[in-house]
């Protein structure tokens, strides 16, 4: 009896000595053991209601933003190159006002000027097939008129900068030399073809076709964009992914493009990805749905941010008044080729890649 009584007032001094302790180590969020695992943290929202949607739907969206023929418009345009990542720089130029004529299938006309003053910076073209770009801005040297194959891929144009020196300071002369060496290569780089598959999206492919398409859903963390939003605030956006892939042997299939479609409030064609043997070669952000044309005919994206990573630019457009922008109107083919008015100083990358070929086949 006295074994037991002791065995028991043990025990409970053990208990206790334990909840003193306890205790003692969450005083400051009370003696609650809960307490001392419990922590308020903040997540982003996710937002709501979801739209459901199946594949045939997700088509029909992409093939009603592709069932415009033509669009022809004022725009801002702005260029990011980020050449120079290396020195932790992205150059981010001036916004230019555009007047850009899109027609299907793959021709384009840009006409880039200096806010207000009305001076040409770039002029740019293409049928489908070959393009043209004139730099018209920048010192002597910079200036040309390049053209070249849509379907080639060509390395891109030097122009005296992205040095590793270049990551340093100097003097302003030297900046603006360096600034302009990078718009110019910029310029360069830009390929008219690019801007045609961004603002006018090719559909997807009908009966007959072997192309094979994948639906899936997806969430991402991004900054709240919607109005009235708190600064810094982030939310869950959650999306539809469609691959479209090309079916190849041994079971394989090759992705050539992924849409994603933003499900909140409604269906919208919100990011279009192109890749190549796996490498994204193109990037396409669409915002800011507005009507388009007379009477509102078309909803399409008045914003639309083009990225291509392995040509290390991006572009920024915006449509000045997406009500004022021409639909579905036909244009002349002269319209898509430029000529070289201006007497520029001409690079043909068709014949200078060739001339690289032939000096390698040489060595």
């Amino acid at each position: 009896m006295i074994n037991s009584l002791f065995r028991r007032a043990t025990i409970f001094a053990r208990f206790t000595a334990f909840i003193i302790l306890l205790c003692g180590l969450t005083l400051v969020s009370g003696c609650s053991p809960l307490n001392f695992i419990k922590r308020k943290v903040t997540v982003p929202p996710l937002l709501a209601p979801l739209v459901e949607a199946e594949t045939a739907q997700l088509v029909a969206e992409i093939n009603r933003v592709a069932s415009v023929k033509s669009l022809r418009g004022k725009v801002d345009i702005q260029f990011l190159d980020t050449s120079f990542a290396k020195c932790g720089i992205t150059e981010k130029y001036r916004t230019a006002d555009g007047t850009v004529i899109v027609e299907r299938p793959g021709r384009v006309n840009l006409r880039i000027q200096v806010p207000f003053a009305g001076t040409d910076v770039a002029q740019m073209a293409s049928d489908g097939e070959r393009f043209q770009v004139a730099v018209l801005q920048g010192d002597t040297k910079y200036r040309r008129f390049v053209r070249g194959t849509n379907s080639h891929v060509y390395p891109k144009l030097e122009t005296g900068g992205g040095t590793e020196a270049d990551c340093g300071g100097g003097g302003d002369s030297k900046k603006r030399a360096m600034t302009e060496q990078r718009t110019v290569g910029a310029l360069s780089g830009l390929r008219p073809q690019h801007l045609t598959d961004a603002l006018l999206v090719r559909p997807v492919a009908g009966e007959g076709s072997n192309y094979i398409y994948a639906r899936s859903e997806t969430f991402a963390e991004e900054p709240d964009d919607r109005k009235n939003a708190r600064r810094g605030a982030r939310v869950v956006r959650g999306y539809y992914l469609l691959d479209e892939l090309e079916p190849g042997a041994n079971g394989e299939a090759r992705l050539l493009r992924r849409f994603w479609f933003d499900r909140f409030g409604r269906l919208r064609l919100a990011r279009l990805q192109t890749f190549d043997n796996g490498s994204l070669t193109t990037d396409v952000i669409y915002k800011e749905p507005k009507p388009f044309g007379e009477a509102g005919r078309y909803t399409l994206p008045s914003r639309i941010e083009l990225t291509r990573p392995q040509d290390r630019y991006s572009i920024q457009i915006s449509y000045q008044t997406p009500g004022d922008v021409k639909t579905d109107e036909t244009y002349k083919p002269e319209i898509f080729v430029l000529q070289n008015r201006w007497q520029l100083p001409e690079t043909d990358l068709d014949s200078r890649t060739q001339r690289s070929l032939n000096d390698q086949l040489k060595d």
